[in-house]
């Protein structure tokens, strides 16, 4: 999709489609230029067609109206945008997205979009670019139907923003649209990663995605098989992936400054759970908990999407990406609740769930990442129903006790529209992982299902900065909803970049003594550290 930047009067922009967003009480005199222009030329009837449809620029609504040849496009898009004095970037993303499905569902090919004067000119252009490009995603590849009606038809290829009356293009803004579509294009590539089915992204396909996107962006990448993860003693995650005949795969993706004292800062690490499928293993889902299953690996696919901006974007910092995916199928040589399995880093772990399947993984890859004696871990995962329960489909749990690493996380979901809520994680609850007969459980009781699991992964971490987000609710979205479709979401992209961009911005690059890597040895530090 070409986007452009363009001045003057929108009424006489190029374009099939004229968006014009408002806050409430833009219709009446403090309306801006384009609304003032559009309804001069339609001598009034687009002000009056408003009136009568109770369009008052609330921001879940929108008006369509035909323009009959009075302005350059065919047709007038009202969106609203609600109260200005309670305006975020994130309401602006949400109507762009749904401007460019009404594009979709009117078949036209160019749009003016006349961007809203808001307080920061930089952020309406991401908001509009994302959501716009976000907007027209559809995943139909499987559809015959949606085959055939792509031939020929129509397609949303051009769009140009239009400058608010009294701002000049700069080379702010074009480096805003440039982040915005490459951030728009990776969150849609992670956004196929979960929407394929589970017969298409196997283990192995999704180490092959990482291997592409690394060699795109001219990042450093390992992919480990079987072999090494049992060199790397990694017990839980060989449990884990013990009753599927799919391969499993280590994937390590590493960007490194070219600047040889920036190469030698800690690193940023990200962890993603790659599940490919889950079937909850022995202690098996029913039906309707499994069909969804395919999206287990949203964590990884939205860490592989970050890092193909990450590599552009060229931080003063190396970023790594730590990845164990594997499928979790019942066998007759699956793990069995009982089984105890013993972890990288020595910790001995009662199995007494094996629907409790992602965290033995990530236990396993968050100890490897810690090795690497990073800044700071995040890991990103779709790892309790207890978290969709407590927070629904659209809000990511972030867990972690290292405040200013927290509050930087969610700084940055903030920044980028992805909303967050900080959970709890408590002591307490840490007695639900007991065990009699090992060092602790993966499974606790029903009640505080989201913290005890964040309580099991923060015993893989020491002592460095971590901040554990459960994507389980906004990985996936149950409908359509602004720029969102049906299926996977990409979520947890926008702010890993953010997070990138806003260490960047704030970090002092002289070296810096980085977290405690674990004791273990690297040889044999389960058994050593089983005794």
């Amino acid at each position: 999709m070409n986007f452009s930047f363009v001045s003057g009067d929108a009424t006489r922009t190029s374009g099939d489609l004229l968006v014009i967003p408002l806050f409430e009480g833009e219709l009446g005199d403090s309306a801006p230029s384009s609304l003032s222009s559009a309804d001069g030329a339609l001598e009034g009837r687009l002000r009056g067609a408003a009136t009568q449809e109770g369009f008052k620029a609330r921001a879940d609504q929108s008006l369509v109206m035909h323009t009959l040849g009075r302005t350059s496009s065919e047709r007038v898009l009202l969106l609203g945008l609600g109260n200005r004095a309670r305006f975020h970037p994130e309401v602006l993303r949400l109507a762009a997205g749904r401007a460019a499905k009404t594009a979709q569902r009117l078949k036209v090919t160019s749009v003016a979009f006349a961007l809203p004067a808001t307080e920061s000119a930089q952020d309406a252009v991401r908001a509009v670019v994302e959501g716009v490009a976000l907007g027209v995603y559809r995943f139909d590849k499987y559809k015959s139907s949606a085959r055939e009606e792509k031939k020929g038809a129509a397609k949303l290829g051009k769009v140009s923003l239009v400058l608010p009356e009294g701002t000049e293009r700069t080379r702010e803004l074009d480096d805003a649209l440039t982040l915005a579509q490459r951030i728009a294009e990776a969150t849609n590539w992670a956004r196929d990663l979960v929407n394929e089915p589970p017969n298409a992204v196997t283990p192995t396909v999704l180490a092959e995605a990482a291997r592409q996107a690394a060699k795109e962006g001219g990042l450093k990448v390992t992919i480990g098989n079987r072999r090494d993860i049992e060199k790397l003693d990694m017990g839980m995650f060989l449990g884990v992936t013990a009753g599927s005949t799919e391969e499993p795969r280590l994937i390590h993706l590493t960007y490194t400054p070219k600047n040889a004292r920036d190469a030698r800062q800690p690193p940023l690490a990200l962890v993603g759970k790659a599940i490919t499928f889950d079937s909850g293993g022995l202690s098996l889902k029913p039906t309707d908990g499994m069909v969804d299953m395919k999206t287990d690996m949203a964590g990884s696919a939205a860490v592989l999407g970050a890092m193909k901006v990450i590599a552009a974007l060229k931080p003063p910092f190396p970023v790594h990406a730590f990845i164990g995916a594997c499928e979790n199928m019942p066998a007759g040589n699956a793990y069995k609740p009982g089984d105890i399995l013993t972890s990288r880093l020595g910790k001995t772990v009662e199995v007494t769930n094996t629907d409790a399947e992602g965290r033995l993984v990530l236990g396993d890859i968050l100890t490897w990442a810690t090795e690497h004696q990073p800044a700071a871990i995040i890991d990103l995962a779709t790892l309790t129903g207890a978290c969709v329960v407590a927070l629904g489909n659209y809000i990511v749990g972030a867990f972690g006790d290292h405040e200013e690493t927290v509050a930087q996380v969610l700084q940055a979901a903030r920044t980028a529209g992805e909303e967050m809520w900080r959970m709890p994680i408590s002591d307490m609850q840490k007695d639900a992982l007991r065990s009699e007969v090992a060092d602790m459980k993966n499974s606790g009781e029903r009640w505080a299902g989201a913290i005890n699991a964040a309580i099991f992964l923060r015993e893989f971490v020491a002592d460095t900065p971590w901040v554990h987000l459960d994507i389980a609710g906004p990985s996936s979205s149950p409908k359509e909803r602004g720029y969102l479709s049906k299926g996977g979401t990409g979520v947890g992209v926008r702010t890993l970049v953010e997070y990138v961009r806003l260490r960047a911005r704030t970090q002092d690059t002289a070296p810096v003594e980085a977290a405690p890597a674990p004791k273990a040895s690297k040889a044999k530090p389960a058994r050593k550290r089983a005794k």
